[in-house]
């Protein structure tokens, strides 16, 4: 059993608490989680207000409640793919990966022949334009829960699934980014070098800035010294720092990885994918 301020353990032993948010930040989120339980509450059996529930009570930090609250969901509409996409995201928070595969798989599943649908952002972007879809963020999550685990065979089909069905340009180097990655672990480079290929610097990508930075640095159009110098404090930093560690990695030069791994661990943001995919690496390199 974990303290109740604990919200998971690292891959490395390390108890993980709720980020510390700005005041503004904590404000707005705890308005918008009151009024999600108001929701909640005027009708418990509504997927919508329990998965609205579950997603503003885990942008609070609050990752094993809002696991609690998908699970509650999922008994009451156990057809409902999104609460499977939903839970799975946040058990890869808590570092659960085989129970994240499972739910992902089993959304995959559940919406099998069905037409995609536009998943509303809980964090709009600067131009308000929801980027992800349901189908694509089972396949994107999913891919990750592989990733994370080392399984890069397995990480493979969702990522190509995913990107099959990427409609704009976020979505496109979100995932071209984790694609592209895997290929290289499987050393499969000559397919690696043909993710590159969409990829220019005039595409228009509102939210995954340091996804798009990173494809243009594997392609050889920004030098990886111009991007190392990042705060690993911040999303992006720790994205970025886990991106030129890898390819440093899969490039033959772990020694120049583990630095860029270890600074990304020495930051704050222990929920973002960065973290996470650097913490898996070093527990990979720690002996058990």
């Amino acid at each position: 059993m974990l303290p109740p301020d604990v919200e998971a353990m690292s891959l490395l032993g390390k108890p993980l608490t709720s980020p510390q948010l700005a005041a503004d930040v904590q404000k707005k989120r705890e308005d918008e989680l009151a009024q999600a339980k108001r929701d909640y509450d005027a009708d418990p059996k509504n997927a919508d207000a329990i998965i609205w529930l579950g997603r503003r009570t885990a942008y609070l930090g609050r990752y094993r409640e809002a696991i609690d609250i998908f699970t509650e969901g999922i008994r009451k509409h156990p057809d409902d793919a999104r609460m499977y996409r939903h839970r799975g995201h946040r058990y890869i928070t808590v570092r659960r990966f085989a129970d994240a595969a499972r739910d992902l798989e089993f959304a995959a599943i559940l919406v099998r022949g069905k037409p995609d649908e536009v998943e509303p952002d809980g964090q709009p972007n600067a131009r308000n334009i929801p980027l992800g879809s349901l189908q694509s963020n089972i396949f994107y999550h999913l891919g990750l829960a592989y990733y994370l685990q080392g399984d890069f065979d397995r990480a493979l089909p969702p990522y190509q699934r995913c990107l099959a069905l990427a409609k704009n340009p976020d979505r496109l180097v979100s995932t071209s980014h984790w694609l592209y990655m895997t290929l290289r672990r499987l050393g499969r480079v000559k397919e690696a070098e043909k993710v590159l290929e969409p990829i220019g610097s005039s595409l228009d990508v509102i939210e995954n800035i340091s996804y798009h930075k990173l494809l243009l640095m594997y392609g050889g159009e920004i030098a990886p010294e111009e991007l190392v110098r990042q705060d690993a404090n911040t999303t992006d930093g720790a994205t970025i720092l886990y991106g030129i560690g890898n390819w440093y990695f899969y490039n033959g030069q772990p020694e120049r990885a583990y630095p860029l791994w270890q600074k990304v661990l020495d930051g704050s943001q222990w929920s973002a994918f960065g973290y996470v995919a650097a913490e898996a690496e070093m527990a990979r390199r720690t002996p058990k």
